[in-house]
């Protein structure tokens, strides 16, 4: 069952549904107690989910100094009431508890505005972000140049904000942001065409308000170790110090554990190693659209939960249809705990068809923690996702999508024209979220 705002308030009053509070009002006698033990499993609360509207996906979200939760919106024009733009990527800010939370713009966020964009031209897709020592991060992946099927994701971008996002500086300072062209790329982006295409799609390790929690002072960065499966089942991981995040020179790569579990630390990505397997089986060989090859299988959500003292990752598979096209059957959801970042992860859930609500025909997907919404006492989170039900319709009706726009008269109308579709044929293709307790 469904739940809207407002059932959602009166279930919170009445103590059917309890919101999360900061980590900060935990008291040192609770945690004590949160941390004798971890769970052991996890209950996705059916009569807990939220449908908050906004046309896109992504949502991979940081918890900044201003108590908002920042995230990008990837092929969408976000809570727009009336879109004049469809962005390959936007920010935008969560304010608020989920039974009462509102979404607001980044204003000062890059324009990336899809519609005025050449057909060719490279995209550039929010992922990777993090809210630490009053600045803002982002790493915006992009996909190679190849013309026919397969593509292969080829490089991540890094971007900053140093005043909650009014403001956007490339990694090496100057602004404005730019969105380099083909020939651009290499000189630029903070990875590019590293072995195997790792480190093309980037999640960044959530550690409480402003990364307050942190005590070693580096950032824990976590990728695929490539677009294929067998390879975007690996994770690779690696570390950055904080005040040096745009300084390429300063990442270390995790290249396996000490005997005392400790994780040892190589300059040269090529002594990467793995650091967590997936299962297999879960990433699509091929794409409904336009063969471009992967829809976001295996890009883990990390956080830290504090009043535990245990790292909570969630992770989802794409559900694969005969012919290797994605969203053919439900997908995959699990999630795993570690007392360190480098794990090793135990594994405390595991849907092999997840269904939120129970639906069947769900196509959820890309599950992310809010890192804001961990309850005090850790024992309860809210998990965000997309879900492309419908996407098949959606793709057997893109001819009607296209004699529509060629009647259109200018920009703005096609870009309200495509709104309108995706609403029609995708509607749960939003920000959706449910309460999930951890079982000890």
């Amino acid at each position: 069952m469904s739940l809207n705002r407002r059932d959602l308030l009166q279930q919170a009053v009445s103590g059917a549904i309890l919101a999360p509070v900061a980590i900060a009002g935990t008291s040192a006698a609770a945690r004590s107690r949160s941390k004798t033990s971890s769970p052991k499993s996890a209950i996705r609360r059916e009569d807990a989910i939220l449908r908050l509207g906004g046309l896109g996906d992504g949502y991979k979200m940081t918890w900044a100094a201003d108590d908002c939760q920042y995230f990008g919106v990837n092929d969408g024009s976000g809570w727009l009431e009336k879109p004049l733009k469809f962005y390959n990527s936007r920010m935008w800010a969560a304010v608020g508890a989920p039974a009462n939370v509102s979404f607001r713009d980044v204003p000062g966020y890059p324009e990336l505005n899809k519609m005025t964009r050449p057909d060719d031209a490279p995209s550039y897709y929010g992922h990777g972000t993090l809210a630490v020592r009053g600045r803002l991060y982002q790493f915006l992946s992009t996909l190679d140049q190849r013309t026919e099927a397969p593509r292969r994701w080829t490089g991540a971008k890094l971007i900053c904000s140093h005043d909650n996002g009014r403001t956007w500086l490339n990694q090496d300072g100057s602004a404005p942001v730019s969105w380099e062209d083909w020939g651009q790329q290499a000189k630029s982006l903070a990875f590019f065409r590293e072995p195997q295409g790792c480190f093309s799609l980037i999640s960044i390790l959530q550690m409480g308000r402003d990364y307050s929690a942190n005590r070693d002072g580096y950032i824990y960065i976590y990728s695929p170790n490539g677009s294929i499966d067998g390879q975007m089942n690996d994770l690779v991981m690696c570390r950055v110090p904080v005040e040096r995040i745009a300084d390429r020179r300063a990442y270390t790569y995790f290249a396996g554990w000490r005997g005392d579990g400790t994780a040892r630390w190589a300059r040269d990505i090529q002594s990467r190693a793995i650091v967590h397997s997936f299962p297999k089986g879960w990433v699509n060989r091929t794409n409904l659209f336009s063969g471009d090859l992967v829809v976001e299988a295996w890009l883990p959500s990390v956080a830290y939960v504090a009043a535990l003292d245990r790292y909570l990752m969630a992770a989802g598979g794409t559900g694969c249809a005969p012919d290797g096209t994605e969203f053919g059957k439900p997908s995959y959801l699990g999630l795993w705990i570690a007392k360190t970042p480098w794990g090793p992860w135990n594994q405390i859930h595991e849907e092999t068809a997840w269904m939120p609500g129970g639906d069947a025909a769900a196509c959820a997907y890309a599950p992310q923690i809010a890192p804001k919404w961990i309850a005090a006492d850790g024992r309860s989170f809210w998990l965000v996702w997309a879900d492309l039900q419908g996407i098949r319709s959606f793709t057997r009706d893109r001819s009607l999508l296209a004699a529509d726009l060629a009647k259109a008269a200018d920009v703005n109308e096609r870009t309200e024209i495509i709104a309108t579709f995706h609403r029609k044929k995708l509607p749960h293709y939003a920000f959706n979220t449910q309460r999930v307790d951890l079982v000890f």
